[in-house]
C-alpha cells in the first residue's frame, strides 16, 4: 500500500462511492464526473488539470464508444423504416400459425424474441412481439405472465446480455478490460446461451401447472385486458400491407440471415472473423442496415425518401444517446483507471497512472488468490452495478476490473464476460422492476412486480450455473 499515491486511495474511494450510489438504485453521472474532476485535480496538483481532465475523459470515452452509437442509430432507423412499410409486422405475422398449444407457443416467443432482439436490440422490439405474437399465444392456451416471462428472458436477458450483432456490450466491456471485443463476445455468447437455457428452462417448468386449453373462459378476458391497454395490437390488424413489404419482410431476414452465415463462416474458417476482429463485425452489420434502410426509404416513396431517411436517422441518434449518453462520463471515469486512456485524459505522455491496476495490485496480499472468488466476485458486482436498471452502465467498472484481476488465473475476457452477465441480466430487464421489464409488463397489461417474481429465480439458477462453467472451462 505504501506506493499509492493520495490520489490513488481516491480513485478507490470514489469506485466504491459509486457501487453503493448503484445499491440505492440512484445515477452514478453526478459521483463519476466529479470524482474524474478530484483524481485528476490531486494528482497533477492543478485545479486546472482537473477541469481539463472531466472534459477530456468524456471526449476520450465519445471517441472510443462513438460507433456504438452509430450501430445503434441505424438498427433502429432500419427499424423505422420497416414500419412504414409495414414490413416488420409482415416478418413475424405467418409465426402466428404454428402456435397451436401453449407448449409451442412458449418456445416459439423465445426463440422469435431472441432472433429480433438479436439484431435490433429488445426494447424496440417489445411492442412488435407484445402486439402480434402474444395475443396469438394466449389463445392457444399460454397464460399472458408465461409469455411476458418468456418475452423477458429471451430478450432483454439472453439476446441482450451477449449483444453478439451489435456489439454494444462487449465492445464497453473490452474497452474497459484492454481487450478485442470479440474475444469478450464470444465467451460472452457461450455463457448467455447457458444462462438464458436454464432460465428459460426453469421458468418452463415452474410455469407448466398454469397452462390451460383453447377453450378456457380465461383467454379472452385476458386478451381483452392486454388490447385495452395496448392500442399497437388493434392497430396492427387493419395497416394495410404494400408489396414492397412482402419484399422486405424477406429482404431484411435473408440479408441479416446472410451476414450471420458469412461471419460464423469466416470465424470457423479462419479461426477469427475473416477481418472482422473488433468493431469490424458491428460495422459490417451497420453498413448492410444503412443499404437496407436507403431501399426502405426509395421504396415507401422515391420523393419522401429525402426526408424519411433524415428522421429515421435522427430518430435512431435520439434513441442511441437515451440509451447509452448516460454511460459516456461513467465510461471516462473508469478509462481514467486505466493506463490506456489516463495519458489523454491527464494530458500525460509518458508515464500515465494505472489507478485501478495499482490497487488491485497493492492489495493483491489481502484478497483471496482463488479464481471462484474472483469470479463470483465480479459476478456479484455486475448484479449490483445492473441495479440501476441500465445494464451497461456498469460495464466500463466490470470491464475495468476484469483487466485488473486478469493474473489472479482467469482470463480477462471470462472475467469481463461473467461481469457482462451479472450486469445485463439485472439491469437489462429480467430481475428488477425499474428497468426496461416494465414495457414487457405494461404491453402485456400485467404487474411488473409479479412478473420479476417469476423470473428472479431462473435468472439467479443461470447466473450461477454459468459462472460456474466459466471457471471450470473457459
Amino acid at each position: 500500500m505504501g506506493d499509492l499515491e493520495v490520489s490513488h486511495i481516491l480513485y478507490g474511494l470514489i469506485t466504491i462511492i459509486i457501487i453503493l450510489t448503484m445499491v440505492f438504485r440512484k445515477g452514478v453521472v453526478l459521483p463519476t464526473l466529479f470524482g474524474t474532476f478530484l483524481v485528476a485535480w490531486i494528482y497533477k496538483g492543478s485545479i486546472v488539470s482537473g477541469f481539463t481532465a472531466v472534459f477530456n475523459a468524456n471526449l476520450v470515452a465519445a471517441k472510443e464508444l462513438f460507433n456504438i452509437f452509430l450501430i445503434i442509430t441505424f438498427m433502429v432507423a432500419l427499424l423505422h423504416a420497416l414500419k412504414d412499410l409495414g414490413a416488420d409486422r409482415r416478418m413475424i405475422e405467418p409465426i402466428q400459425r404454428f402456435m397451436t398449444n401453449g407448449h409451442i407457443s412458449y418456445f416459439l416467443l423465445v426463440v422469435v424474441t431472441y432472433i429480433i432482439s438479436l439484431f435490433f436490440w429488445p426494447t424496440p422490439a417489445v411492442p412488435l412481439i407484445c402486439a402480434l405474437l402474444v395475443p396469438a399465444a394466449i389463445r392457444s392456451g399460454l397464460p399472458v405472465m408465461v409469455a411476458a416471462v418468456a418475452i423477458a428472458l429471451a430478450g432483454q436477458g439472453m439476446a441482450l446480455s451477449s449483444d453478439y450483432v451489435i456489439q454494444v456490450a462487449p465492445e464497453l466491456s473490452a474497452k474497459a478490460a484492454g481487450i478485442q471485443a470479440s474475444a469478450v463476445a464470444d465467451k460472452a455468447m457461450i455463457l448467455s446461451l447457458i444462462t438464458g437455457f436454464t432460465a428459460i428452462g426453469l421458468a418452463y417448468v415452474f410455469s407448466l401447472k398454469y397452462f390451460r386449453s383453447k377453450n378456457d373462459p380465461e383467454i379472452e378476458l385476458e386478451i381483452a385486458a392486454m388490447q385495452g391497454l395496448n392500442k399497437s395490437s388493434r392497430e396492427a390488424k387493419t395497416s394495410n400491407l404494400s408489396t414492397w413489404s412482402k419484399v422486405f419482410a424477406v429482404l431484411v431476414p435473408l440479408s441479416m440471415l446472410a451476414v450471420m452465415i458469412y461471419m460464423i463462416y469466416s470465424k470457423l474458417n479462419s479461426g477469427r472473423m475473416g477481418g472482422l476482429e473488433g468493431g469490424d463485425g458491428a460495422a459490417f452489420i451497420g453498413g448492410v442496415a444503412v443499404i437496407l434502410l436507403l431501399l426502405a426509404s426509395l421504396a415507401f416513396g422515391k420523393h419522401k425518401a429525402l426526408d424519411h431517411i433524415s428522421e429515421h436517422i435522427t430518430d435512431g441518434f435520439v434513441f442511441a444517446f437515451r440509451a447509452m449518453g448516460p454511460v459516456i462520463p461513467i465510461a471516462g471515469f473508469f478509462f481514467l483507471g486505466s493506463s490506456d486512456f489516463a495519458g489523454s485524459i491527464l494530458s500525460i505522455e509518458e508515464g500515465a497512472p494505472a489507478f485501478l491496476f495499482d490497487l488491485v495490485e497493492a492489495t493483491q496480499s489481502f484478497l483471496p488468490d482463488n479464481s471462484i472468488m474472483i469470479a463470483f466476485s465480479i459476478l456479484i458486482i455486475g448484479i449490483i452495478t445492473g441495479l440501476d436498471g441500465s445494464g451497461f452502465s456498469g460495464l466500463p467498472l466490470t470491464g475495468s476490473l476484469a483487466g485488473a484481476f486478469a493474473n489472479q488465473g482467469l482470463d480477462t475476457s471470462t472475467l469481463a464476460a461473467i461481469g457482462q452477465m451479472g450486469s445485463i441480466w439485472t439491469g437489462g430487464g429480467t430481475i428488477i422492476a425499474w428497468s426496461s421489464i416494465i414495457a414487457i409488463a405494461g404491453f402485456c397489461g400485467i404487474s411488473v412486480m409479479e412478473l420479476v417474481r417469476k423470473t428472479f429465480l431462473p435468472v439467479m439458477a443461470g447466473l450461477f450455473l454459468s459462472t460456474i462453467i466459466a471457471i471450470l472451462l473457459l
